[in-house]
């Protein structure tokens, strides 16, 4: 074998250069698999996953990247300036009352793009063609009606379209869960006219994360819901519940619970989830066995002592996953049969970070998926068997398109932190709804003497922060703003700087729903299944605000590791599509 002819370090770094620059190409087309060429150099594409070509049986990991309009370098730099130069002020209380007829515009083009029409004769390329050719008219469509600065970011990956698609079809009942903090936000219309008017399904509307919001408040969304959508099933849920009569320390900001115990056990919601499925199948299905396991749960979690997480999930029962990759693509039939063997098929939908993986994890009462703060964590749709007879889907997080701000979305944690260009007026939008500066006891940078009142703005909070956490850049030990910037707005999207919008005309009646009997009654209810059985310590921790997450526990992002969707706990057997997985069980292991 002849001898490989040597080369200098620096020729060697230049091939290294070169391969990987190919390499990301070569990933680029690979991945573009819905995007036209009139829309193709303005999109950004977010949460590149590193890969050494198509993995097993052809699978690309960056398949399911959120794709999103990419901001220009003049709108960039123009929000910069902005944030140095404009003066921030407290908006009023009606400001943060939000209409959802103001976000989504029912009946315009801000819709969601629909399978189009197919036939068993079409072969998968044809199809595949058709879809793509469809999508690329829906982009059209919207970019030609709204300028890119009114729109807000939105999915342009159709991969991750037909992951809906393909939900929407196999399920018997979707569950859409939104963010109490903003339920508008995450509520699209035209889905809920396309699942109980074209589909003719069930809708279960999931107003999550309650914790987080004051129980007026709550009550006040889930009566606005009711009024202006009447076949809506309205759940109020939260994986991790505690008393709201306990008075908050604001200087807990800094802090984090770490609960140990049974704490996905104590979740609040899935008995009102279970009572309102079973309004909707009106007795098609049994459903005896997910009521007998609340109870189990209920009783394991009054019952344990805080023995640890790793013996709760040893002796937990099994739950059986389908792992689901291309078959999103497949046709299906229109029509199919409802209930199929007596099991009722419950998608979850919504946009990222709303918690649907947490809520499936609430509904098992144990970790089985693994959740993230960041945004397209979930890639693909998978599928839970709950009980014998239940069976959970969770869907990619999708974003639809509308006309809010895009500094809110940022705030809602729909765009991954780490990955914003300009994340400065965020922290402004933020801070001129929330007194960020009092609640941090921020120190103004160009001030002397500390109580005097001096104008902010975005850049001097961000600064601020910087230099009381202690965050300088690397060569000249500046300030760092970028990673101060990011930092407040993870501390926004953890729900430690609450955020909370408001319907319409709750300013002038919020007397009135702070002594609702619902209010009340939440309230107890909050109390009674709150983390008083678990051990809860608090500690001081230090930020995570770079672009690597340091993997740091919070509300709604475990320690990733066990469980993760790339490679889920599966159980024995080839064919578990084909039927109820969990017949490969015994009747005491459910």
């Amino acid at each position: 074998m002849p001898r490989k002819k040597p080369f200098s370090v620096k020729q060697k770094k230049k091939q290294l250069q070169d391969k990987r620059d190919g390499s990301r190409e070569r990933r680029e087309e690979q991945t573009d698999t819905s995007d036209g060429e009139s829309v193709t150099h303005h999109i950004r594409r977010l949460n590149q996953q590193p890969s050494q070509g198509l993995g097993p049986r052809g699978y690309d990991p960056n398949r399911y990247r959120l794709h999103f309009e990419r901001d220009s370098r003049e709108e960039v730099e123009r929000r910069k300036r902005a944030a140095r130069e404009q003066v921030l002020h407290p908006v009023s209380a009606e400001v943060l009352e939000l209409d959802i007829r103001e976000v989504y515009q029912p009946g315009s083009v801000l819709d969601f793009p629909r399978r189009p029409p197919w036939s068993y004769e079409m072969s998968k390329e044809q199809l595949m063609s058709q879809e793509e050719r469809s999508f690329q008219e829906y982009l059209g469509k919207i970019h030609g009606a709204y300028s890119s600065e009114k729109l807000s970011y939105f999915e342009h990956n159709l991969e991750t379209w037909r992951q809906l698609w393909r939900v929407l079809e196999m399920s018997d009942v979707v569950l859409l869960i939104t963010d109490i903090r903003h339920p508008v936000v995450n509520f699209p219309p035209a889905l809920y006219e396309y699942v109980t008017g074209e589909l003719g399904l069930a809708l279960v509307l999931v107003l999550n994360k309650v914790d987080l919001a004051p129980p007026a408040l709550v009550v006040a969304w889930k009566h606005y819901f009711h009024q202006h959508y009447p076949q809506l099933h309205i759940v109020l849920f939260t994986s991790f519940p505690r008393d709201p009569r306990t008075p908050q320390d604001p200087s807990s900001v800094l802090k984090k619970s770490r609960r140990r115990g049974r704490g996905w056990t104590r979740a609040l919601g899935p008995e009102q989830l279970l009572r309102a499925c079973e309004a909707i199948t009106v007795g098609k299905v049994d459903l005896s066995s997910w009521r007998e396991k609340i109870a189990r749960d209920v009783a394991g979690a009054t019952w344990g002592n805080g023995s640890g997480e790793e013996e709760e999930e040893e002796d937990g029962p099994a739950v059986l996953v389908e792992q689901q990759t291309d078959s999103a693509m497949e046709p299906t039939g229109p029509t199919r049969e409802h209930y199929k063997d007596g099991v009722v098929t419950i998608g979850c939908v919504g946009f990222p970070n709303v918690g649907k993986s947490s809520l499936i994890n609430g509904l098992v009462g144990r970790k089985v998926v693994s959740v993230s703060r960041t945004p397209g964590h979930t890639r693909y749709f998978q599928t839970y068997f709950l009980t014998p007879s239940v069976k959970l889907c969770d869907c990619p997080g999708l974003i639809f398109p509308s006309l809010l701000p895009r500094q809110l979305q940022v705030l809602a944690g729909i765009y991954p932190i780490a990955q914003i260009q300009e994340p400065y007026t965020a922290v402004g939008y933020l801070a001129s709804r929330i007194p960020v500066q009092a609640l941090l006891h921020l120190r103004h940078p160009e001030a002397e003497d500390p109580s005097a009142e001096h104008p902010w703005c975005a850049w001097d909070i961000c600064e601020a922060w910087a230099e009381k956490r202690g965050y300088k850049t690397a060569k000249a030990a500046r300030n760092d703003v970028y990673r101060a910037a990011n930092s407040l707005l993870r501390l926004a999207v953890d729900g430690r700087l609450s955020l909370c919008f408001h319907p319409p005309g709750y300013s002038e009646q919020k007397g009135t729903w702070e002594s609702h009997p619902e209010t009340t009654e939440l309230v107890v209810l909050q109390g009674r299944v709150g983390p008083a059985g678990d051990e809860e310590e608090e500690e001081e921790e230090e930020l995570s605000s770079s672009c690597e997450e340091e993997g740091e526990e919070d509300r709604d992002a475990d320690e990733e590791g066990e469980g993760d969707e790339d490679t889920p706990t599966s159980a024995p057997g080839s064919s578990l599509a084909a039927r109820n997985p969990y017949a490969l069980l015994g009747e005491d292991e459910c």
